[in-house]
């Protein structure tokens, strides 16, 4: 089918809208409901201007827009063909869907500098269909780096260090990194061919070029290109981006940046150097270019999906699924043949609507019940069941279950791959081993979360089959304790269950275990009696005279007592700030044996008991790393990119800030992820549908995501995916090897 080309301004005013509206974002920032108007009106117009587009890019035709030349024969050009619909179409159509979950996740959660955080997302859509409309390398190179940059500030939303730690390393790896090796890339196609357009099946120069040359001038890239699409060992930035709201993981994941690494690769493939010659250059031991790339993405997808195994956090589970769905893609465009080419670009869409509805599901648990580890889920099933109904419908289609998008997309790629290995070379079938690999990695690391969710108890919850934890798994329950604190807060240090014999004038009973493994000292001992002594003389001593109290405040030279810790406890040992210090009588004390805790209020373990040393979940270590790598369950724990309250404490307790950074107050849950005492409210889904689960602005993109995902696998064709598709294959293929 020739393509006829059509001199029109829609593929510009497509890039342009949302770049216009982000000004007048801006300026709306005292009224939340106009700026949030803008954002609306800007990606339903969007969406309008590429939709307009489609019916003739189907009939073959190309929009261009040329806004003048850089170089003698490169132009900074926009160009609308069929593979440039694809992602265009794609991405235009989910910001509406991310717009509404955007305003209802940053009111729901509370998020600050809410009016940069629209502006942003606005500029990075416009960057985003820059890249799927850019007529050649410079232009795309010039709209990636603009994405790289635009998207900072996104990352780094919550201004955490933590948050700013991931936005550097996302600049250093797809900005300076990629996009480096994108712009040497460039510059030595041009060096060779003296062309850098985008051509269907190819830059016929590049065929008659020194190989090479031209094997290293597609690597750069492939591989530049491959850094925003996560590809090992380049995919350290992803995961660490999971800091920003989720929203922006959203963004990041299925509509916008890997999708634009995965797209960047994919023209590279189809209108650089063309299939066909990505095949035939030739390494040893019968690799050619396109199998080294296949084999770097069935690499990539298997160890992501292993990692995600061991993931507790439920975005960084998340995370690294993206790196090993978004390698499908990867090692679908280096099949030689008509099936796996399609099965590759059809796994953009399908990737984009069930990544989308899993992370949309993660950020209306955490905004509804400030819980993000799959540890701290047990039932939560029944207090949102239309969230994980829908997470589980999403996570059958990563998995490759008949009658969803990732199914058909996969059944392609497997397709090909077997046709790839029984016509031209033995060592697709290794390819397509990997893909039957994946999909069962896939239920792997779905699969605890569904079942964490719908079929454990909160009283009664079972840590397996979550890899991290011990072996075997640990039941345990996962609800807060009558006194305000956590089950787990009174769990020996050894990682053991919680003491059954709580305190009954409600103290904990871990505040009775010894610090030898959680064995409660000997009754009567002298040890017990002492520490006794000890607590009832600071609780006599407790009340101070008023007169004494206002003639100390008055006097400048004494501290006032809210500048003592625990100065009710006048009769303990201080030192000359007046801190109290344990005293201990080194003289008749047996080192053999653990020294005595003086309960005095200033240590870690008593201002939080999640400090003790439980191996996992709730009661996890606040001060040291756990199995992968995170911090435990403190008060100053980073949850979904902000800080969190320690919620177990008593409300005169709390801290407004820790350690300098805004944090959330979520009183009306009236606890901090995980279980409420008593366990999960249950919510029929009748009344989820009346709004008792969360606010439509979220359910409602949560389902329309969903319903996209199914819609997808049931009718690829009606969608116009498949046959825009087979569309883009059909005119980048050879004669002999079109469709069978």
């Amino acid at each position: 089918m020739t393509e006829a080309p059509i001199t029109d301004l829609r593929p510009l005013l497509a890039v342009l809208v949302s770049f216009v509206a982000s000004f007048f974002i801006v300026a709306s920032y005292r009224s939340p409901n106009v700026r949030e108007g803008w954002t609306i009106a800007a990606a339903v117009a969007k969406f309008a201007i590429v939709a307009s587009m489609l019916p003739a890019v189907l009939g073959g035709a190309v929009f261009e827009t040329s806004l003048g030349t850089f170089l003698p024969g490169i132009e900074f050009a926009l160009r609308a063909d069929a593979l440039g619909m694809l992602f265009a179409f794609l991405a235009s159509g989910l910001w509406i869907v991310t717009s509404f979950y955007s305003i209802g996740y940053m009111r729901g959660n509370d998020e600050t500098n809410q009016t940069r955080y629209f502006a942003a997302f606005a500029v990075s859509l416009s960057a985003t269909m820059g890249i799927a409309f850019a007529g050649n390398l410079v232009t795309i190179f010039v709209f990636y780096e603009v994405l790289s940059i635009a998207t900072y500030p996104l990352v780094a939303h919550d201004e955490t260090d933590e948050a700013r730690a991931a936005g550097r390393k996302y600049l250093a790896y797809t900005m300076f990194g990629g996009g480096v090796l994108v712009l040497a890339g460039t510059a030595l196609v041009y060096l060779i061919a003296g062309n850098v357009s985008f051509t269907a099946g190819g830059i016929q120069e590049l065929a008659n070029a020194d190989p090479g040359l031209a094997m290293l001038a597609f690597f750069l890239l492939a591989i530049g290109f491959g850094v925003k699409a996560g590809i090992m060992p380049l995919h350290q930035w992803l995961p660490e981006a999971m800091v920003a709201p989720t929203p922006v993981s959203g963004l990041l994941h299925a509509v916008a940046v890997v999708k634009s690494g995965a797209f960047g690769v994919s023209r590279v493939v189809l209108d650089v150097f063309g299939p066909e010659l990505v095949f035939d250059l030739s390494l040893p031991l019968g690799f050619s270019a396109g199998l080294v790339l296949s084999t770097i993405g069935a690499i990539t997808l298997t160890a992501a999906s292993i990692i995600a195994l061991r993931k507790d956090h439920l975005k960084q589970r998340l995370a690294y699924s993206t790196v090993s769905q978004l390698s499908y893609i990867i090692l679908g465009l280096g099949l030689f043949g008509w099936y796996g080419l399609v099965g590759a670009l059809l796994h953009i869409p399908a990737h984009a609507f069930m990544k989308l509805t899993l992370f949309f599901c993660a950020g209306n648990i955490h905004v509804s019940t400030h819980t993000d580890y799959i540890s701290e889920m047990a039932g939560i099933g029944k207090r949102m069941p239309l969230t994980m109904g829908a997470f589980t419908v999403a996570s059958l289609g990563m998995a490759g279950i008949p009658l969803l998008a990732g199914f058909v997309s996969k059944y392609y790629m497997l397709i090909g791959g077997i046709r790839m290995g029984a016509q031209l070379t033995p060592v697709a079938y290794y390819l397509v081993g990997a893909l039957l690999l994946s999909g069962v990695l896939n239920i792997a690391y779905f699969w605890p979360v569904i079942y964490t969710a719908f079929f454990e108890a909160e009283d009664a919850h079972d840590a397996k089959p979550l890899v991290d934890f011990q072996l075997g798994g640990e039941s345990r329950s996962t609800l807060p304790a009558t006194d305000g604190g956590r089950a787990a807060d009174d769990a020996a240090t050894d990682g053991g269950r919680a003491a059954d014999d709580a305190a009954t004038d409600g103290g904990r009973a871990a505040d009775d275990a010894a610090t030898d493994g959680g064995q409660p000292e000997d009754e009567g001992g002298d040890d017990e009696a002492t520490l006794d002594d000890v607590v009832e003389s600071a609780e006599g001593d407790a009340t101070v005279d008023a007169e004494d109290a206002e003639s100390v405040g008055d006097d400048p030279e004494v501290p006032d007592d809210s500048d003592i810790p625990d100065a009710e406890m006048d009769d303990l040992p201080t030192d000359e700030e007046g801190v109290v210090r344990p005293d201990f009588n080194t003289s008749d004390r047996d080192f053999s044996e653990p020294a005595e805790r003086v309960d005095t209020g200033d240590y870690a373990v008593d201002a939080r008991p999640s400090d003790a040393d439980v191996p996992f979940g709730v009661g996890e270590s606040g001060d040291g790393d756990g199995a992968d790598g995170r911090t435990g369950h403190g008060d100053d724990d980073t949850r979904d990119g902000g800080t969190r309250d320690d919620d177990t404490r008593d409300d005169d307790s709390r801290d407004d800030q820790d350690d300098g950074q805004e944090t959330h107050a979520h009183d009306d849950h009236g606890h901090a992820g995980g279980p409420p005492a008593g366990g999960w409210e249950h919510v029929s889904g009748l009344e989820a549908l009346r709004g008792r689960e969360s606010t439509w602005f979220m359910l409602g993109p949560i389902l329309t995501a969903m319903a996209l995902a199914v819609l997808l696998g049931v009718i690829p064709y009606e969608m116009g995916f498949l046959e825009l598709i087979e569309l883009i294959v059909d005119t980048r293929l050879p004669e002999e090897v079109m469709r069978p």
